[in-house]
């Protein structure tokens, strides 16, 4: 099964790893940090042509992505949901 992150991207839904909430999770300094250096090392990935509200953490051969997503983190687990019923 894939996730639709957003536009035109979709993810195996086995490589997610997490799926946050971009302002819950932002205020913490750990997560702030772990973003930055994400994005510096070219691992973030904006599918969002709005500001972001969730980011998804996916792990593929040993590489993580970060993908910024303009949907919520609930409806993203709920896609998540759907999709592992069948």
């Amino acid at each position: 099964m894939y996730l639709h992150l957003g536009q035109d991207e979709v993810v195996p839904s086995k490589t997610v790893v997490g799926i946050f909430d971009l302002d819950i999770t932002s205020q913490s300094g750990i997560t702030r940090k772990y973003l930055k250096n994400a994005q510096q090392s070219g691992a973030v990935v904006n599918v969002s042509e709005e500001l972001p509200k969730s980011f998804v953490v996916c792990e593929e051969g040993g590489n993580s992505k970060i993908y910024l997503s303009q949907l919520s983190s609930s409806t993203l687990l709920k896609r998540v949901e759907i999709g592992s019923d069948g």
